[in-house]
């Protein structure tokens, strides 16, 4: 089985190696991820419900809109803040496959991932049930990132 801690620490070394102060290190993850999930990722997914929702054609339409120009910008952020966060527990000398806030954080990308399928699918011919489908795995991704959220403050406040 792999070491992933021993085989990301050569990288961690080198960061560690710029000296950055432990509070960045530490909570510098979690503050920006903060600002993606709770700015970012609402507002994604507000849009994408007002697409759906909206009775005003014109709101429908420029809110389908700005959902699809920022919701594959959320799923890179979201990804690279996960292999953010792997690393800044590495660079801490801390476990990183045995919290709940891994497992949450998985949980998420493998939801968006499906849902990115489904929506370059062409929701596989405008199909309503995968629309609905769509609808509601991201939503459900939303959900858990405030849990995923919360276990990474109990996380980061408990080493």
């Amino acid at each position: 089985m792999v070491n992933w801690s021993e085989l990301l620490e050569p990288i961690a070394a080198w960061f560690r190696s710029l000296g950055l102060p432990y509070p960045i290190v530490h909570w510098g993850h979690p503050f920006m991820m903060a600002i993606v999930v709770f700015v970012m990722g609402s507002f994604v997914a507000m849009a994408g419900w007002r697409g759906r929702v909206a009775e005003d054609k014109d709101l429908a339409i420029k809110s389908r809109s700005d959902h699809r120009k920022l919701a594959p910008w959320l799923f890179f952020f979201l990804t690279a803040g996960y292999t953010g966060g792997v690393l800044s527990l590495v660079m801490q000398h801390q476990p990183i496959f045995k919290s709940p806030h891994f497992l949450t954080g998985s949980i998420v990308l493998l939801l968006l991932l499906i849902n990115a399928v489904i929506s370059f699918s062409g929701f596989a011919g405008n199909k309503a049930v995968l629309r609905t489908i769509h609808a509601y795995l991201g939503s459900a991704a939303i959900s858990i990132l405030f849990l995923h959220a919360f276990l990474g403050f109990n996380l980061g406040t408990s080493f």
